[in-house]
């Protein structure tokens, strides 16, 4: 979250200095009292809310809508899983909120070329804008995996452990945060190692999701990811050590594409 924030921060940056606008009284009164320390402590404020926004939103609420039909569901097993299908349903009503707005919609679209980027490495292709684009725009380890599988694990979990009173439920919920995302974030890792059948179809769910959190992207944006990728990754060397022969192979293929495309031009119209 850190690294994240400071690279949005960063990004930001860019957008003020274009608009040139001059800062508020607010802001301006802000800057005075904190001076370099302001972009700091603006950051820390903002992930401090928005981890306890998550955790309310994602964690706690879904719990007290389930507790609404506690009268009529008996079952512990049963509530459980109605808790984890709110909670999914929240998460979807939220994404697909959030993604009317005009410049989440191009953050997707970004999403989806930093996954064909990486997809198109890992399949041991040159990092071009013709392979990127025909790579895949899911990928097993992509965060919002991670945040399907947290509430799927969560369902599990909750399934076992059980507590008398509400409150206690809800403080066993927040408690658990971390015990749930470590392990998510093992399968995560270990579905992005293997390949198995069985890997493949636990991903599913979370593969599925990443339907609402990335687009196809354009050219452009492809070329901006990939000036991304080059900057932060040797995808050469990484294709030299995993896939031997690539460079042959990328050529072989660029050269049937130009013999075919050759052919095709030498047929008159209409034939």
């Amino acid at each position: 979250m850190v690294v994240g924030m400071r690279a949005l921060t960063w990004s930001c940056s860019f957008f003020e200095d274009d608009e040139d606008a001059k800062p508020g009284r607010f802001e301006a009164w802000m800057d005075r009292v904190f001076g370099e320390k302001l972009e700091g402590i603006l950051m820390t404020l903002v992930m401090v809310l928005s981890f306890v926004m998550a955790i309310g939103i994602f964690m706690v609420l879904p719990l007290f809508i389930a507790n609404i039909c506690r009268s009529f569901i008996h079952s512990d097993t049963v509530m459980a899983v109605l808790e984890g299908v709110i909670r999914i349903i929240i998460f979807i009503a939220y994404i697909k909120l959030v993604s009317r707005m005009e410049d989440i919609k191009r953050t997707f679209m970004y999403h989806g070329s930093e996954h064909k980027c990486i997809n198109c490495i890992e399949h041991g292709l040159e990092l071009t804008v013709d392979n990127v684009r025909a790579s895949s725009k899911e990928h097993k380890r992509c965060g919002t995996s991670f945040i399907m599988i947290v509430m799927i694990i969560s369902i599990l979990f909750f399934m076992v452990i059980r507590t008398d009173t509400i409150w206690l439920r809800a403080l066993s919920r927040i408690i658990l945060i971390p015990v749930i995302a470590g392990v998510s974030y093992e399968f995560l890792r270990f579905a992005g190692r293997h390949d198995s059948r069985l890997v493949n179809v636990l991903s599913r769910p979370g593969m599925w999701m990443q339907g609402l959190t990335t687009t196809e992207p354009d050219d452009s944006m492809i070329e901006v990811a990939i000036a991304a990728v080059e900057t932060v990754f040797d995808w050469r060397t990484y294709l030299n050590e995993n896939f031997p022969g690539w460079q042959e192979k990328q050529a072989a293929q660029e050269e049937r594409g130009a013999v075919s495309h050759d052919h095709g031009a030498a047929v008159p119209a209409g034939e």
